[in-house]
């Protein structure tokens, strides 16, 4: 009984031993990655950026941009930038609760919004966009955002929707302690 346990034991440990030292040897030859300077790091992101720009999409992006309808959209940003910065209210009008992008997945919902004359695009899941299913076209309401992005695929700029109320009564406010504040 005993020999056929160590005949079981004796290739185990042989087995365990090979492993340990082919980790041991893996992992010292790795040499630790040294944190870069912040100077460094800009050259390197200034790489990568020059690199993306000139690939398709970078170039397709550069287009854009120039194009009329970029030029509206960063104008548009413009005209909220100082409230998106400072995180403070801004009056506006539901111009549309139905829109729709062609050929996507129906799973996202979006609330078009007028703001000092200038469309504004919000995207919700459909969990958070109930909160919202009170909204109709013409509401009056207020919004705060933290953050707007472009995309040429967008007819407007996409604010995200972090506060919105209506009368004074709050009808969606995003929980950043559930995502960690991403």
């Amino acid at each position: 009984m005993k020999k056929t346990i160590y005949v079981l034991i004796l290739p185990l440990v042989v087995v365990s031993a090979l492993v340990f030292t082919n980790y041991e040897t893996k992992n010292e030859t790795k040499p630790s990655p040294k944190p870069l300077s912040i100077a460094e790091r800009k050259a390197h992101m200034a790489d990568e950026r020059k690199k993306w720009e000139a690939s398709p999409d970078g170039i397709k992006y550069k287009e854009w941009e120039l194009s009329p309808e970029g030029k509206k959209v960063h104008a548009s940003y413009d005209k909220i930038r100082k409230h998106i910065k400072t995180f403070t209210n801004m009056e506006a009008v539901v111009t549309s609760v139905t829109f729709k992008r062609d050929g996507k997945s129906s799973t996202i919902k979006w609330l078009i919004i007028r703001i000092d004359g200038e469309e504004y695009m919000m995207q919700f899941i459909p969990k958070d966009f109930h909160q919202l299913k009170s909204l109709k076209v013409n509401d009056k309401i207020t919004v705060r955002s933290r953050s707007a992005g472009y995309s040429p695929n967008h007819p407007y700029l996409i604010l995200s929707g972090d506060y919105i109320a209506r009368y004074n009564k709050i009808l969606f406010k995003r929980d950043f302690s559930k995502n960690k504040g991403c």
